[in-house]
């Protein structure tokens, strides 16, 4: 079985090595923190990140790009979305020629409103690039629990080698071919999940929870379509389901941010009591202007970025997007 490289050992990288082990393959982990790698190797686990979990022998840490990526077919890049642009680069002279470049980043880049497939290809140029994402909470997928996700890609045997790579009993990987779609669902259900976490942290309940992640994921399929996806794929695992668990799980570092708001807490403190990246307060701006220049309405991203970045406080957003106008469901 060929070799894979992980770019990226936090969380998400973290259980995509053990499941891409557990399936047969030769696994090489990178990670930027010198004293996290020797960790990894001193003591077979990952102390920061899912540490119950021992490492096989099939994974390899190492600190080295050169080293991760040599005779890797699959590059699986795992790494926040404010440092993809930099870790491509970096990663561009090392890339096998025909390996196939998988991204599990679940973000839009600031400043130029970028999917990550955009960013991708602007720095490698012709790539074969597969968009990974789905609902997927990593303890769980390290655990080895029942699930489901979506690999997405322009031409079909990139998707169809991603879903033979990881695909177990216990992990189904889907295909689809509407890589905007499901990059666009991927970033913005992040700020949708700060927004339901700030209704949980208000004190309200299930009604004003499930009205919102509604008209959130009618805020998504709007942007998705209105940049070249299609709205179907809104309603599968990428969209909707990846909606659900963001929104209401309790392992979504997005809906704490959300919840701790709402509760009255500043953003600066949430932050900075943990290492873990929640990509959608980054994503809020980037969506927001994203949507201002594809001239879609998205009131709910709006209101989260205004509440992020202009100090509007979570009551208020909450009463100005039941104050708006009447319209259409439909509209």
């Amino acid at each position: 079985m060929g070799k894979v490289a992980i770019i990226g050992a936090g969380n998400w990288g973290t259980a995509l090595a053990l499941l891409a082990a557990r399936a047969g393959r030769r696994v090489s982990l990178w990670a930027h923190d010198a004293e996290l790698v020797e960790g990894l190797r001193r003591e077979r686990r990952n102390r920061v990140y899912l540490p119950e979990f021992e490492l096989p022998e099939e994974i390899e840490p190492t600190g080295e790009l050169t080293e991760a990526l040599a005779g890797a077919e699959f590059v699986l890049a795992v790494v926040p979305s404010h440092v993809c642009r930099e870790v491509y680069g970096r990663m561009a002279p090392h890339l096998s020629a025909g390996a196939i470049l998988v991204s599990a980043t679940k973000g839009i880049e600031n400043g130029t409103g970028m999917r990550m497939e955009e960013v991708a290809h602007e720095v490698f140029g012709r790539v074969s690039y597969v968009a990974l994402s789905g609902p997927t909470f990593a303890l769980e997928v390290a655990r080895g629990e029942p699930c489901a996700i979506v690999a997405a890609a322009r031409e079909a045997g990139w998707a169809a080698g991603v879903q033979d790579l990881l695909s177990t009993r216990r992990f189904r990987v889907y295909t689809n071919a509407d890589v905007t779609g499901v990059e666009v669902a991927a970033a913005v259900k992040n700020v949708m999940a700060i927004a339901a976490g700030a209704v949980n942290g208000l004190g309200l309940g299930y009604n004003s929870a499930a009205a919102l992640v509604t008209r959130g994921l009618a805020e998504m399929t709007r942007l998705a379509v209105g940049l070249g996806g299609r709205a179907e794929t809104l309603s599968g695992l990428a969209g909707l389901g990846d909606l659900v668990l963001t929104c209401f799980g309790g392992l979504s570092r997005n809906r704490r941010v959300g919840y701790e708001l709402g509760r009255g807490r500043g953003l600066a403190e949430i932050i900075g009591e943990t290492r873990e990246v929640a990509e959608g307060v980054r994503t809020a701006r980037a969506a927001h202007e994203l949507a201002a220049r594809a001239g879609v309405e998205m009131p709910i991203t709006r209101g989260v970025y205004q509440m992020l970045y202009e100090g509007k406080s979570p009551a208020g957003l909450a009463a100005e997007l039941m104050e708006r106008p009447l319209k259409s469901e439909e509209v």
